[in-house]
């Protein structure tokens, strides 16, 4: 029964990432596929594993990670490359990297490299497209890993590679719960 469920909500996925959104070029209308992709495929694949803990979590997570970004839009209100406003933090980056950091952390680095170079891929987009400056991605990132790491848990029996540096040292470091 997992497993058909599972199946279901990655063909509900499939056939949400074939939408077209109506602006933009390729890589935007690719950017602005996934960064509602990523959450949705975290949400999907926490329901298909009958995961009802992840789901509450990444529910939480979002939540925290989009009204902070919004908070901050409206607050700085930032000038975009292109002079609108509200550039600051990126929205789309946030939303990209919150769902794929509920991902890496929830399910480990097998799921969540792709999910994490998927959301980086969106914050390129966002430059890219001249919708945001460097900053601008980065800021969105950092408030979903920080939401992410602080508000997901990860499950039990799972190895994760965690990046580490110490005393200047650069590294990877191999963990996991038991």
């Amino acid at each position: 029964m997992k497993m058909r469920k599972l199946q279901l909500s990655l063909a509900l996925l499939g056939g949400f990432a074939l939408t077209d959104p109506a602006h933009g070029n390729g890589v935007e209308k690719a950017g602005d596929v996934l960064q509602i992709a990523l959450p949705a495929g975290g949400y999907l694949l926490s329901v298909g594993l009958e995961d009802y803990e992840g789901t509450r979590q990444l529910t939480r997570s979002l939540l925290a990670t989009l009204t902070t970004t919004f908070a901050l839009k409206y607050a700085i209100d930032a000038k975009r490359p292109d002079g609108s406003g509200q550039a600051f933090p990126s929205g789309h980056t946030a939303a990209a990297f919150s769902g794929a950091m509920f991902i890496q952390r929830r399910y480990g680095p097998r799921l969540g490299i792709p999910a994490l170079a998927a959301a980086g891929f969106v914050a390129w987009s966002r430059v890219d497209a001249g919708r945001h400056e460097v900053k601008d991605v980065v800021a969105g990132a950092g408030l979903a890993i920080l939401c992410g790491h602080f508000l997901v848990d990860r499950l039990p029996g799972e190895l994760f590679i965690v990046p580490v540096e110490r005393d200047g040292f650069l590294g990877l470091r191999l963990t996991g719960i038991w």
